[in-house]
């Protein structure tokens, strides 16, 4: 039920472009009104130009935002008189049109206006919402769509069958409202519903009203009806659907990812759980995409994997694999029907995953993008449901689905879009990241598009890298989960969680650390053994659960391993210390071995007297060395550097740049190497 979120006190205090914004938002608050990144708002307001000229401006949302979101920077302003002519046209291709639209421009430096943009030009009223509330999509997509609006809205609306956003639409919808002055909306087929009114308040409560009537009229006929069937397959429990999905998800990961690496997103919420275990669901989710606002994000399918729980996990891997293959091998066969001249194939891999039993599995470039898909999907439910409810749902045809999805100003978008950074599509976790060499190294991965894990014992500086890292790059683009490296479970754990947040792995540094040590004599069988429990064992599990990961996923990993120069050359007053990180150079050289076949690289980096930042040289031992070399402790640093002629002292940034290096596809066919971060000089290396 869309609750009506109007204000007067807040509106009263915004002028004509806020209070857009304001209306915008408030209808962008409830997805089941607006999709994400969905339907358009605009308003025909009177504004002063550069040489002082009151002149009617028409101020539309732009393409690529979000009603939710908007701000005020984010609508175009067009100028009406140069657009109203226009409506004469008898036809006009979209090229001719937006190249049209840029010449009528009010304020350069806007972003480019919405698609529907003649939509909200052509219909003569002030304030237009274009939204795609799930209930009118829901009505617009049955056989008999305009014979079943009039049961809802009589006399009262005009219908348009579904066609392509565009001119032509648009002139349509103009025309009907233009033709027809007592109307009070106009429902696309397949598409959804426009709305006005003389003011901003009038037109957010007509599509508020126009909207619970629909919702009221298909609540009374899905009464005890089971729009997706008996209940085929019921849902598990939490605690197995999560056992079985961390089990699985690199599988999927790696089906998904054999263009471009995929972020995943797990959905086990009751509505995902009980449509998938639908007796019909198998079969009506295979029907279509209900509207093109779903298509980008969802493709005109969800791969659908018939399975239940006594199959077994073995068995429902097989079938994702297979299901992936064959979705792909559809999906060309799709591309190939549909194509017109210039077209290239994109990406064929499926972007919905429905599991019974499970739930939903949502891919994307990024944590975004994956999001967005969920989140479409929930609204594909919903549309798909409702539409059975009225008698069966009807989707877009093929070709009219591949026409939004290969349309050439949807993939202008696309095209706006950088070029994919190293890490783009990448999940990193790194241990011991909340200070030092791991922080600087979570934010080096993270600018060039890393999803980064901060794995780390200490909780409170963990948690707020992680917050800091997503208002830096984005939300979820960064967790924060404790882990002790040294406890089997915590580091089990730790790759448990990585995986049901964003569905695999690809990079692995191990970074925790511990101090340098003592002379031998001072050194205590608890001192030598934490030593080895930290930089061995710890990090022998961090790489082994790695290692498990990256293999069931099968597109191949990276390894990072953070040595010392203490790993090769003598340290004084650190036999244990030197040991431990000589075995872990070592083992990381082994795993190199064992990796390759399998695309897994490993290598190593050894820095060298690393002050700044770092967690790992307490006060004691800082204070130890200042008062041995007889310096302040605050001088410490600048004392190495002197003390082993580096041109500059070696800062944790100068470890992450080698990290990276060595992570990502800049050293592609390098493994088993070490590479000192020194300042310069062998400082013992080489003898």
């Amino acid at each position: 039920m869309p609750q009506n979120l109007w204000n007067d006190a807040d509106a009263a205090k915004l002028p004509d472009l806020e209070g857009l914004v304001y209306r915008s938002n408030i209808l962008g608050q409830d997805r089941a009104v607006v999709n994400i990144y969905g339907g358009n708002t605009s308003a025909k307001l009177m504004m002063t130009d550069h040489v002082g000229r009151e002149v009617e401006v028409l101020a539309v949302k732009a393409s690529g935002s979000d009603v939710a979101t908007i701000k005020e920077h984010q609508f175009a302003l067009l100028k009406m008189d140069e657009i109203e002519p226009l409506f004469q046209r008898d036809e006009m291709t979209d090229e001719e049109m937006v190249a049209y639209l840029e010449r009528t421009w009010f304020e350069q430096g806007r972003p480019r206006q919405s698609i529907e943009t003649l939509l909200h030009a052509f219909v003569p009223h002030k304030h237009v919402d274009h939204t795609h509330p799930d209930a009118v999509i829901s009505l617009m997509c049955v056989d008999n769509a305009e014979e079943e609006a009039r049961k809802v809205y009589g006399d009262r609306m005009a219908y348009v069958p579904y066609i392509r956003p565009g001119f032509t639409l648009s002139q349509w919808i103009g025309g009907k409202v233009r033709d027809n002055p007592n109307i009070e909306c106009v429902v696309m087929g397949k598409h959804g519903l426009v709305t006005w009114g003389p003011d901003s308040k009038t037109s957010y409560e007509n599509t508020i009203r126009i909207i619970q009537e629909t919702e009221d009229y298909i609540a009374d006929r899905k009464k005890g009806k089971k729009v997706f069937g008996d209940l085929k397959v019921a849902g598990l429990s939490e605690a197995e659907r999560l056992d079985i999905v961390a089990d699985v998800l690199p599988v999927i990961r790696g089906a998904v990812s054999s263009r471009k690496t995929a972020i995943l997103q797990y959905d086990g919420s009751d509505e995902v759980l009980n449509m998938v275990g639908g007796s019909k669901t198998g079969d009506v989710s295979q029907i279509g995409a209900a509207c093109p606002d779903h298509l980008v994000h969802v493709k005109r399918q969800p791969l659908y994997i018939d399975w239940t729980r006594d199959e077994g996990a073995d068995k429902l891997k097989d079938k994702i694999r297979q299901g992936v293959e064959d979705y792909e091998s559809r999906y060309v066969d799709y591309f190939n029907e549909n194509k017109n001249e210039g077209d290239e194939l994109r990406d064929a891999a499926p972007r919905v995953i429905l599991i019974p039993g499970l739930g939903m599995v949502n891919t994307g470039k990024d944590i975004t993008n994956a999001d967005v898909s969920r989140q479409l999907y929930h609204r594909a439910i919903n549309v798909i449901g409702d539409s059975e409810a009225l008698g069966g749902f009807v989707s877009l045809t093929a070709n009219e689905a591949y026409n939004i999805e290969y349309w050439p100003l949807e993939l202008y978008k696309l095209k706006l879009a950088p070029p994919d950074r190293d890490f783009a599509g990448k999940v990193a976790l790194i241990t011991g990241a909340a200070s030092g060499i791991g922080r600087s190294t979570a934010y080096r991965l993270a600018q060039d598009g890393a999803h980064v894990v901060i794995a780390d014992i200490n909780t409170e500086a963990g948690e707020e890298v992680a917050a800091d890292m997503q208002k830096t790059f984005g939300k979820g683009r960064a967790m924060f989960v404790h882990t002790n490296v040294t406890s089997e479970e915590a580091v089990q754990n730790a790759l448990r969680q990585t995986v049901l947040k964003y569905g695999g792995l690809d990079v692995l540094v191990n970074n925790a650390g511990i101090a340098g040590g003592a002379p031998i004599d001072e050194t205590t069988l608890a001192m030598f053994q934490r030593n080895i429990d930290i930089l061995v064992t710890g990090y022998f599990l961090m790489a082994r659960e790695a290692f498990k990961v990256m293999k069931a996923q099968g597109i191949g990993g990276t390894m990072v391993f953070v040595g010392s120069k203490n790993s090769i050359a003598a340290g004084k007053g650190a036999a244990a210390y030197s040991a431990a990180k000589a075995a872990e150079v070592h083992m990381a050289r082994c795993l190199a071995e064992e990796g390759g076949a399998l695309g897994i690289r490993v290598n190593s980096v050894l820095p060298d007297a690393v002050i700044q930042g770092s967690s790992i040289w307490g006060s004691e031992w800082k204070e130890a060395r200042a008062k041995q070399y007889g310096v302040k402790v605050e001088e410490l640093g600048q004392f190495y550097a002197q003390r082993n002629v580096l041109k500059a002292e070696i800062y944790p940034e100068d470890i992450a740049e080698a990290i990276a290096f060595l992570a990502g596809p800049r050293s592609s066919k390098t493994t088993g190497t070490m590479l000192p971060v020194d300042g310069g000089v062998t400082n013992g290396y080489v003898r």
